[in-house]
């Protein structure tokens, strides 16, 4: 009889790499482990080799980058969306495509599971696998943390190096980073060891040597930069007069939030599974992308649709950080999104200095914004009579005056 197959989430970090062989050994499994490429630089190095050598029989290492930025990112960026007014996602917003490509894996090999290194306290346990639930509902999953006999064999990270040295298994477990990290073509994070104390600054010149993607504003050049983001139905189609795909516009907001110290987030947030916790997060490209999309928005969205739409960012928000990307309701928030888009094109540009993206310009083909109306001086289309106002603001006052004579008469 053939031995079940398991589809691994696969980092190559100490974690995972225990997992691996842990699996292989007490399911009697073959392990396939998959790596998602989605921008993690130089982290995929020597990825394949530790885990052939740490027993698995086959690795997948799938470059990701231009599906996670072009159906994943940019859609997201298009709803505006930011997690408790801080968090751009990154993390959340990656889980889906890595469940999408395991469940596409499993059911090529013929694999009856797939299993993740998430903790049980963790957000990532629940966006795997409710992204596995809708895709996959007859997948198992299997997720070795909140197996009391995995806990039990592991209590703490001096098990698992023990047992990585006793079975031959490559990995590098130091103190000299004493936090976790999560990195993509969106961010990177840091979290944990040091971290979960809210009182400590993570910004201090002391730990500059943490920050991976940016400079700390501080150091970053004395003279700003200029960009030019052009904008196409609220997707960024270009850069400086420059035709690009998604993943190049990523990469090139990237390094220049990256040089000016833009994009550095501190916040306790709420987890889905209902505690607080302390995070870290570098989105310099993605700070500049979502002030630029909002500043098009301001000229070419209508007032009642950017309303509308304004009002269901929180909810967004959480469908993304809670896992539900492939829920009915994102799906259907999504199309509003996509109808709320048709005329956000033009060119925005922003001024980069010290950690701060300021406006400095925008237009567009087809802006809702009239100067002749607007204006303070004489109208001359007379598309505004400014005696109309009056009638206006008394229509609007009524209930304010009924209201106050309520009051006068209780008293």
């Amino acid at each position: 009889m053939a031995k079940q197959k398991i589809v691994l989430a696969y980092s190559g970090g100490l974690d995972t790499s225990v997992i691996l062989a842990w699996l292989k050994e007490h399911y009697d499994a073959e392990i396939i482990a998959f790596t998602a490429d989605i921008g993690q630089k130089d982290e995929l190095e020597g990825l394949e080799e530790k885990a052939l050598r740490t027993g698995a029989s086959k690795v997948y290492i799938d470059d990701l980058r231009e599906e996670f930025a072009r159906d994943f990112i940019f859609p997201m960026f298009q709803a505006g969306a930011l997690y408790e007014g801080q968090y751009l996602l990154g993390t959340s917003i990656a889980r889906p495509l890595i469940a999408k490509r395991m469940v596409e894996i499993a059911r090529a090999e013929g694999a009856t599971a797939i299993a993740h290194g998430a903790t049980g306290k963790g957000n990532d346990q629940v966006r795997f696998e409710l992204g596995v639930a809708a895709l996959a509902p007859e997948l198992e999953v299997i997720a070795p943390w909140r197996l009391e006999e995995f806990r039990a064999e592991f209590p703490g990270r001096a098990e698992m190096i023990a047992y990585a040295e006793q079975h031959g298994i490559p990995v590098q477990a130091t103190a000299q980073k004493p936090y976790s990290t999560d990195r993509n073509l969106l961010h990177i994070s840091f979290e944990s060891g040091i971290l979960e104390d809210p009182w400590f600054d993570a910004g201090n010149s002391e730990n500059k040597d943490m920050f991976v993607l940016t400079v700390a504003p501080e150091d970053a050049p004395d003279k700003p930069e200029y960009v030019e983001l052009e904008f196409e139905q609220g997707q960024c189609v270009g850069l400086n007069g420059e035709r690009m795909q998604p993943l190049e516009v990523m990469e090139k907001l990237n390094e220049l939030g990256g040089r000016h110290g833009i994009g550095r987030v501190d916040m306790v947030e709420n987890r889905f599974v209902g505690m607080k916790s302390r995070g870290v997060y570098e989105t310099p490209g993605g700070t500049i992308l979502f002030a630029a999309h909002r500043r098009m928005e301001s000229l070419t969205m209508d007032r009642e649709v950017m309303l509308l739409r304004d009002s269901l960012i929180p909810r967004y928000s959480s469908i993304v950080y809670n896992g539900f990307w492939f829920a009915p309701e994102r799906l259907a928030l999504q199309a509003l999104v996509t109808e709320s888009q048709k005329n956000v094109t033009g060119t925005v540009r922003v001024k980069l200095y010290k950690g701060n993206v300021v406006a400095a310009g925008v237009k567009s083909p087809v802006s809702l914004y009239n100067p002749n109306i607007a204006t303070m001086e004489a109208d001359p289309t007379q598309a505004y009579n400014q005696s109309d106002a009056h009638g206006f603001i008394r229509l609007n006052a009524l209930r304010l005056r009924v209201a106050s004579g309520v009051g006068q008469n209780a008293e």
